[in-house]
């Protein structure tokens, strides 16, 4: 596309050269410079793309949209774009290079600390199966249509974003459904992009390294709803006491969902067993293949979503009963001796809890629980007394161990999670995950109960700053094999 198009909603303070020329390609990556693209100058918190000009120009670079031009650049021979925020202008941009794709589905964001993924991947699977394509942008996977793509972020970048979307668009796709972060949304990732619906999970203990109070934390994930158009409708859960402030200023048309009080949609856990649950939605009784109240939560938001986009309730309902958990999501490893490993991606205090409440719920007299937990390196470091102090508390055995240390020493994250363990309270520290989980099995007796937190769907393990091959439900079948269970 000529420059001059791509332009077009982008509000600039300078343009140097000339914008009369034809753009093959955008990247914000200098390493990924190819011949005749623009170029992004992200100022990001770890790295300046300004410092990188040069190097993209030599590259190749046609056109550099930046926030200043540094002297040592301003001769070079490229067209500068000079704006307030590049990401705000490179999500603008991107939507006009790839025929603005959003406005050619119905895109759904989710947002909020935890179940995410669980919603997105649900609504997707519920659209599929209801015969419609969708898309699916998650932690978990990036999907177009059956096509299955490698998730490299929660939310990725505004430029592959609308690279998705449009594939989505070309392969038929109606519908996409897609989990916001709170990262993506303050560094304007899915600017641009026009949503017809929001909906929000609730928020907990997270990302306070990144957001540094609570407070700002909250407040990214309400400017997401404030962004939505007239047009568009928010869902949120109304028991979190968060779920009313992210209504406030919205201009989109707002509905809420409880399990414990007057709302739009609502439901009720009606009996809870091994196999499943038994639901009443919107005064209809219908039976899922999920456990606990948080997912009775993420279900209800499914079927609020699917009503709001236009799907009949009784279908919608029908379609429920059929869906599967998530993979690394309460994802049950069964043993020969009745011992049971439940893997679980649960990394905050708030899930780990509904993930313990749930496993009470369903324990019988003399089934213990076995806990083995840690906490990411390089993130929040507040919540880390936190989950230990829960785990000790709520578990018979509970087992510190690395979650992906990264570039801390795995030792000193267990001994800050040891600092909210209580007199009395049982546990190990045990730094290998692979020999805690090995431990976990060899301390658990027949029908006991081991929950691994922490990791759930993920197959690696980063370590320093190396990513090596690591899988909780693979590991423990491994040492129930070996140990004859």
């Amino acid at each position: 596309m000529i420059l001059s198009e791509l332009l077009k909603g982008v509000t600039y303070k300078e343009l140097k050269g000339c914008a009369d020329i034809e753009i093959s390609g955008l990247t914000y990556d200098s390493r990924s410079v190819s011949e005749g693209c623009c170029f992004f100058a992200v100022a990001g918190t770890v790295v300046d793309g300004h410092n990188f000009i040069g190097k993209a120009v030599e590259g190749g670079a046609k056109a550099v949209i930046c926030q200043h031009i540094p002297a040592e650049v301003a001769a070079c021979d490229a067209t500068f774009v000079v704006v307030e925020d590049t990401n705000i202008a490179m999500g603008v941009i991107a939507s006009n290079f790839y025929g603005n794709p959003s406005q050619e589905l119905k895109v759904v964001g989710v947002t909020g600390t935890n179940g995410k993924t669980t919603i997105a991947t649900l609504l997707y699977d519920l659209v599929q199966s209801m015969g419609y394509k969708a898309g699916l942008i998650s932690t978990v996977i990036y999907k177009v249509g059956a096509k299955e793509i490698v998730s490299t972020h929660t939310t990725p970048d505004v430029i592959r974003l609308n690279a998705m979307m449009r594939d989505m668009v070309n392969e038929g796709c109606e519908y996409c459904f897609m989990e916001c972060s709170s990262h993506a949304i303050v560094q304007q990732r899915i600017y641009g992009l026009r949503f017809v619906g929001g909906l929000f999970t609730n928020i907990t203990h997270e990302h306070l390294d990144y957001h540094k109070t609570f407070a700002e934390y909250i407040r990214a994930k309400k400017s997401f709803f404030d962004s939505l158009p007239k047009s568009a409708f928010a869902l949120v859960n109304a028991d979190d006491r968060n779920g009313e402030v992210m209504l406030q200023n919205t201009k989109a048309s707002r509905y809420t969902l409880s399990l414990q009080r007057m709302a739009d949609f609502r439901a009720k856990v009606i009996e809870m067993m091994v196999e499943g649950m038994e639901l009443r939605i919107d005064n209809k009784e219908v039976w899922v293949q999920f456990l606990g109240r948080f997912n009775a939560y993420n279900l209800l938001t499914v079927y609020g979503a699917a009503v709001l986009l236009g799907f009949d309730k009784e279908e919608v309902l029908a379609h429920l009963s059929m869906l599967r958990p998530v993979s690394g999501r309460f994802e049950t490893v069964l043993a020969k001796d009745g011992t049971t490993a439940i893997v679980d991606f649960a990394h905050t205090p708030d899930a780990l809890e509904n993930i313990i409440n749930t496993i009470d719920e369903l324990r019988t007299d003399g089934q213990r629980l076995l806990v083995v937990c840690g906490c990411g390196g390089d993130r929040d470091k507040s919540k880390r007394p936190v989950m230990g102090g829960m785990a000790a508390k709520r578990a018979d055995v509970a087992i510190f161990t690395s979650d992906n240390p990264r570039t801390e020493d795995p030792e000193q994250i267990l001994r800050e999670m040891e600092e909210g363990v209580e007199a009395g309270d049982r546990y190990l520290k045990i730094t290998d995950r692979h020999e805690a989980i090995k431990t976990a099995v060899m301390l658990a007796e027949p029908r006991d109960i081991i929950l691994l937190a922490g990791k759930g769907h993920e197959d690696y393990q980063i370590i320093g700053t190396e990513k090596l091959p690591f899988n909780d439900k693979s590991i423990v079948k491994e040492w129930f094999e070996k140990f004859g269970r």
